[in-house]
Parts: C-alpha cells; structure tokens; sequence
C-alpha cells in the first residue's frame, strides 16, 4: 500500500479526496499546513474543523505547529497579484518535504476539489516541488465532488468558510471585488 500525505486546506475540501484516495487503497495521512489563513481565529476556526473531521473519518492529521502569517504577507505584499502561485508554492513544498521525512510515497492536495483554485498552475508547481524534493505528486481532479463535499461536510458538521484564506481573498469577498480586476 502507497502512503500519501494529503494537504488538507479545510475540512470541507478534505472529504472527498480522503475518501476517494483510500478507495484506492492508499494510507492517507493529512497535512494541515496554512500560513496564508487570515485572521488567525479563522485559521484556529478551520484547524478545529479538520480536528472534527479526522476524529469523525479515522484520518491521522500532522498539524503544523507553525503559522508563519508575517512570513506569506511578507512574500506576497508586493506582488499581490501573483499570490497564489506564491501560497501554492509555500503549501505544497512544505507538504512535498514533509512527505518525505515521513516515508510517504506521494503528496496531494485537497486544493484540487476547488473550482475557485487554478489547476493547471497547481498541477505546475506540485511536479516541481515532488521533482526537487524526490517523491511523487499524486495528481486528481475532484472539481466534479465539489458540491458532493459541501453535503458531506454538513453531515459531520464541519465550519465552512467564505473565503480562499488570505487577507486579500477575504477582501475580495466581502468588499465585493473581483481577483485580478
């Protein structure tokens, strides 16, 4: 059996692909990982959702106990345009390494369920954290469970956010501006 570990971003994003990588009959073990979150009480909101949502399914989560929030602002603050490839890049290289001090065979991203999220870029920059870092990118497309996934986290009663993460999604949402406007 093939050991993955699952970048979890939230709870909600994290169902469907738990569930539909173990079908496969892999060891998934998740990887909550998320300096971008803003403010820190909804970081702590969705840490505690994916605590609920690990003790409801059975899914061994390694929380970081690093929220380097200073660090990602700093990293984005001048190039606002360019953040996300920034947070995929900090997310999915700190799970690439990860998975590899832990013995894990490959590592994925929750990310890959959000019609919101770019793929192509994900996909992009996923190969070349696993290529550096010696282990596997394990490529799904989940955008069609999307919704599936808001139904299963009603049934386990997990927070569900309204925004991406950062403070700049969060703007984007409530003030009613459009990324890349």
């Amino acid at each position: 059996m093939k050991k993955v570990l699952l970048h979890i971003c939230c709870a909600p994003c994290a169902v469907i692909p738990a569930e539909k990588l173990r079908s496969e009959n892999l060891e998934v073990i998740g990887f909550f990982y998320n300096p971008n979150i803003h403010p820190y009480q909804e970081y702590l909101r969705r840490k505690e959702a994916v605590e609920i949502l690990s003790n409801a399914i059975n899914l061994n989560v390694i929380f970081d106990k690093e929220y380097d929030f200073k660090e990602f602002l700093r990293s984005v603050a001048s190039i606002v345009e360019k953040r996300c490839g920034i947070c995929y890049e900090k997310r999915l290289r700190a799970t690439a390494q990860k998975a590899g001090l832990i013995g894990c065979d490959a590592f994925t991203s929750t990310l890959l369920i959000s019609p919101h999220q770019n793929h192509e870029m994900i996909k992009t920059i996923g190969e070349e954290c696993a290529k550096s870092n010696g282990i596997d990118l394990l490529y799904r497309d989940y955008r069609s469970d999307f919704k599936n996934a808001y139904t299963l986290s009603q049934k386990y009663g997990l927070y569900r956010q309204q925004y991406c993460g950062c403070i700049y999604s969060e703007y984007e949402r409530y003030s009613g501006s459009k990324k890349n406007k």
